[in-house]
């Protein structure tokens, strides 16, 4: 029988010294909840057969997680081993197979050592394989205590540790591959018998090495797999680490930084070579970014995707696409499900919304473009407004390609622009504009002669009156 491969992540914390309305797990580092940073390693690895605890709050947890995943409730609080017990049913269908126990507010474990950690697992026999950390200064972690042959005889507690104990930096991460049939057959034995009252998951190992199931250890490359945070200290200090990981590791695969000044990149972001990225510039969530691009400064990308050689300069756009070689910016927004083509310009103080803007358009500045349709190589001028909502519901503006819209047009939707149009300076449009069409709707002009100079003459008295009176 094929052996299941699955985890368990211990998602159930309050955080209560984060001062937060949501569980610990979901506060964020590089704008990714902790527990997504723990899955997502799990699922690279290829640990697709994934359980997570959840206590306070777990509906939230639940709705990050998605139906991908398997939850279960722990009602109260009573340890990491009490937190495993919640699982047992997901456990009792896979005692074939070998289950990781892992924390899900420590998002630095990654998927190389949970592979490797594994390997070394299967091909020990051991019923359990802790996976441990080199520190310098091991202070408030658990040592790893093993005995002559090399296995682990022992976990113990900072407060409990000998002062020989005390040296060793060898420590425990919290994460721990076991064997599922011997994790379920000691899981009942755990004890409470702890100033706590609770159960602990490190018991379990003192239980298997007592009868004998052997007991190994994987040390991890880097010591950053124990890092978790319980506070909002801690969870900064996690913050600035993967920043810092993330930019260097953008630097290897040829994106260039001229200062890393309010640089914050997401670990899912992917950046071409030979792009720029400027001061100020945040990207989030999965965003795509292509080749011999500038970015910044002062730019948020946010599950967006660019196109090479693009210009962003000063722009904010969230769940949109931008085409290659587009020139945008300064202080431009792209809302949701806009879509910009290739070789566009949107200059400054523009908006486009919902909207689809074809290659080579021109948007020129102080224009709002929503839900609209716009063609290929159409040009706006200054100004320009697409008037789509009339206070309860909203319409579409179809501007087809080659059009000319100028300066101060508004379109009131639903209306449509045929191909190759003009609108005159100052219309409003509230018809269509058939195909090769000149539209002007401007009220009558009445210059009244000499009535600005009777107004300025009352105003230059009315000044000198109260100078005088002064």
């Amino acid at each position: 029988m094929e052996q299941t491969i699955s985890a368990v992540v211990l998602a159930a914390g309050e955080g209560k010294r984060m001062r937060s309305k949501k569980p610990k797990v979901l506060c964020e580092v590089l704008f990714k909840p902790m527990i997504n940073w723990v899955v997502d390693a799990l699922r690279e690895a290829d640990i697709q057969d994934i359980c997570a605890v959840v206590g306070n709050g777990s509906q939230q947890v639940i709705d990050v997680l998605g139906d991908d995943v398997t939850t279960v409730l722990q009602k109260e609080r009573l340890g990491t081993g009490h937190a495993v017990m919640q699982g047992r049913v997901f456990l009792s269908s896979r005692t074939n197979g070998h289950t990781l126990i892992l924390c899900g507010d420590a998002p630095f474990i990654d998927a190389d050592t949970i592979r490797r950690s594994l390997q070394a697992h299967v091909q020990s026999g051991d019923a359990v394989t802790v996976i441990t950390a080199e520190l310098s200064d091991p202070t408030g972690y658990g040592r790893i205590v093993k005995g002559s042959d090399g296995k682990i005889a022992a976990i113990v507690e900072q407060k409990d540790a000998t002062p020989e104990q005390l040296l060793i930096k060898e420590v425990n991460s919290g994460a721990f591959w076991f064997k599922t049939g011997d994790l379920l057959e000691v899981l009942d034995s755990l004890k409470n018998d702890n100033a706590q009252g609770e159960y602990y998951l490190t018991d379990s190992v003192a239980l298997l090495v007592e009868m004998g199931r052997g007991a190994g250890s994987f040390a991890a490359a880097s010591d950053d797999v124990v890092l978790g945070a319980n506070d909002r200290r801690s969870l900064y200090k996690l913050n600035q680490i993967a920043r810092q990981r993330v930019i260097e590791r953008m630097m290897d695969e040829g994106v260039e930084f001229v200062s890393c000044d309010g640089v914050v990149l997401s670990p899912d972001c992917q950046i071409g070579p030979d792009t720029k990225v400027l001061p100020g510039t945040i990207v989030k969530g999965r965003s795509v970014i292509g080749g011999g691009c500038i970015v910044g400064p002062n730019s948020l990308i946010d599950d967006s995707v660019i196109g090479d050689d693009s210009i962003i300069n000063s722009t904010q756009m969230q769940n949109a696409t931008v085409g290659s070689g587009v020139r945008m910016g300064p202080f431009v927004q792209l809302r949701p499900n806009s879509h910009i083509g290739d070789m566009a310009k949107v200059g400054n103080f523009v908006e486009v919304k919902n909207s689809t803007v074809g290659e080579k358009t021109s948007i020129a500045h102080l224009t709002y473009v929503g839900d609209s349709d716009v063609g290929d190589r159409v040009n706006f001028g200054c100004g320009c407004v697409t008037v789509n909502y009339d206070g309860s519901n909203k319409f579409r503006t179809t501007i087809e390609s080659d059009s000319f819209i100028g300066c101060n047009t508004n379109l009131v939707a639903p209306v449509k622009v045929g191909q190759g149009a003009y609108t005159a300076a100052g219309s409003t449009i509230t018809e269509d504009v058939p195909a090769g069409s000149l539209a002007i709707e401007r009220g009558y002009q009445k210059n009244i002669e000499g009535w600005a100079s009777k107004k300025l003459a009352a105003r230059i008295k009315k000044q000198r009156t109260q100078k005088e009176e002064k």
